[in-house]
């Protein structure tokens, strides 16, 4: 039940971000293709093992192993644009601000490559 209220809101804004009236979001989270692929794309990241906001570098390698590929850092500039480090993993991609995890996001293809990768 909470899982649908999870998917319920972030899809409710999610359209409202888009400009999509509600109305229309409704037809298509039952059968188009955009609302499809975002329910997809939800029910995929929240049963799967991904590392958590708040751990560390450190405990990501240790409990996830080595990353694929390690992106170039982006950010810190300046005091208030931290920097951003991005790890690649076989379907998922997972950002670290500072040496801390901010966000771990499922990729379209199991090898990372659909993320951004510059």
């Amino acid at each position: 039940m909470r899982l649908r209220a999870a998917l319920a809101c972030c899809l409710l804004s999610t359209t409202l971000w888009l400009g999509i009236p509600p109305a229309q979001a409704q037809q298509t989270s039952s059968g188009g293709p955009t609302g499809s692929i975002l329910l997809q794309r939800i029910r995929a990241e929240a049963g799967r093992d991904l590392p958590s906001r708040g751990m560390s570098m450190k405990a990501v390698r240790l409990r996830y192993g080595a990353p694929q590929r390690q992106l170039a850092a982006r950010g810190g500039r300046a005091p208030k644009q931290p920097v951003i480090h991005r790890w690649v993993y076989p379907g998922y991609i997972v950002y670290f601000e500072r040496d801390r995890v901010i966000h771990s996001v499922a990729t379209t293809s199991g090898d990372g490559l659909s993320a951004p990768l510059d």
